[in-house]
């Protein structure tokens, strides 16, 4: 699978709103078929300083699709356009 077909989420192990978030990611995951890669921004200083109360993100390589909530059109959009 190319890295263009994988999905950043900056979550943290605590955070009720990532787990929500992950939740509604699966089904259009296993739709579109991308792989997503789950980083706790807390294991790493330099993510927490950047994204601290952002959490959680939706990042297609440095480019932010959502945060909060799912947003799923910014989700397929993205994917529509790499294609």
């Amino acid at each position: 699978m190319s890295a263009d077909f994988e999905l950043t989420v900056l979550s943290r192990e605590w955070c009720h709103l990532c787990h929500d978030l992950l939740d509604a990611l699966r089904p259009l995951q296993q739709e579109i078929g991308f792989a997503v890669k789950v980083v706790d921004v807390d294991a790493f200083p330099e993510l927490e300083a950047v994204w601290n109360e952002k959490v959680p993100v939706v990042l297609a390589g440095e480019i932010e699709l959502c945060h909060y909530f799912l947003d799923e059109a910014a989700v397929r959009a993205h994917f529509l356009r790499i294609g």
